[in-house]
């Protein structure tokens, strides 16, 4: 097995990266390539400096690609590190990316590389970020480090809720509290039977994305934690990932208005059969018709019919998505120390 460390990205390997994806233990639309491409443009939206340096490891075995770990270099808490693209703050699940049968040769192969590589040139450490908790990509870690000289630790980093769904609406309320089964129905029919005319609108066409783009982070910024958030950097990010996303076929951008104004809006991902609630924007004028719990509604009621298998809320233990029925994963810090 041979490893190239490419500093640019590798325009050549999009195909391949994409596909060894797909074959890999975790899946997310935080691998794929060009999501990967685009946070490195905009360094996430400014989270990290324009000085950090690319530091993709891919291994080829001859024959087709095995591996890829998908770092970056920079300073963090005092060091040099090698990071995954993607961390910290806008991607929720991040990873190596391998196929499961080759993943114990990548890693015990990476970590070599990596302590004879780039260890002399001044990396302190290897800090990942955002792993799920299920990964058996940290207990590889863990195994690989020890037998090559590297301290290893690992910390439970925050929930991350998800609804496994049974593909039926009503099954699916049927599965949840039975007060918030109540409380669910309750305002989406009191929306449905309201004097204004409520309806949800998703985004379908290209040349609706930047209007309807601009729109969603309006009432993103209605929120004061969120409006201090978007910086221009991160406006930036979440208009090319939105369009990407509509672009690869898996954007899924709705909105719930009132009278044709728009009271909330959620931003998600309809990949791999699953729907990944990434962020969401409300107008606090329009409460009375409860819109995000109604929006919500209509999404799961969608992700049902449309038999999804999976609503993941991601990252955070927000009250609502246990509400509406979230069980508990978690994601991870995995650290790696000479």
């Amino acid at each position: 097995m041979e490893f190239t460390h490419y500093k640019n990205f590798p325009v050549e390997l999009k195909e391949e990266w994409n596909l060894l994806l797909a074959k890999s233990v975790n899946d997310v639309p935080f691998l794929r390539f060009e999501y990967l491409a685009d946070w490195w443009q905009t360094r996430g939206g400014g989270e990290w400096p324009a000085e950090a340096e690319l530091a993709i490891l891919a291994a080829h075995d001859g024959k087709e690609l095995v591996g890829i770990a998908p770092f970056f270099i920079t300073e963090h808490e005092g060091a040099k590190k090698l990071m995954l693209l993607g961390c910290i703050e806008i991607s929720d699940f991040l990873d190596l990316i391998v196929s499961a049968e080759r993943e114990r040769e990548f890693i015990e192969g990476l970590l070599k590389f990596i302590s004879d590589q780039l260890i002399p040139h001044g990396v302190r450490s290897i800090d990942l970020y955002n792993l799920l908790e299920d990964s058996p990509t940290i207990q590889l870690l863990s195994e690989a480090g020890k037998t090559t000289g590297f301290e290893v630790s690992k910390v439970v980093l925050q929930q991350a809720p998800s609804i496994t769904l049974p593909g039926d609406w009503e099954a699916y309320l049927e599965s949840i509290d039975k007060k918030q089964r109540h409380e669910i129905r309750r305002k989406m029919r009191r929306a449905a039977e309201a004097d204004a005319s409520i309806e949800v609108y998703y985004t379908t066409e290209q040349s609706k994305v930047a209007q309807d783009t601009q729109a969603f982070i309006d009432l993103m910024a209605q929120d004061p934690e969120k409006a201090t958030f978007l910086t221009p950097a991160m406006r930036e990010q979440f208009k090319i990932s939105i369009q990407r996303a509509f672009d690869q076929g898996w954007l899924q951008l709705a909105f719930l208005t009132v009278d044709g104004e728009n009271a909330a809006a959620y931003l998600n991902f309809d990949y791999q059969n699953r729907i990944w609630v990434y962020n969401s924007g409300l107008d606090r004028r329009f409460m009375e018709y409860s819109p995000g719990w109604v929006l919500l509604g209509h999404l799961l009621m969608w992700a049902n019919e449309n038999k999804r298998s999976a609503f993941d809320f991601l990252r955070g233990n927000e009250d609502y998505k246990y509400k509406f029925g979230g069980v508990d994963r978690f994601v991870c810090r995995v650290t790696l120390s000479k």
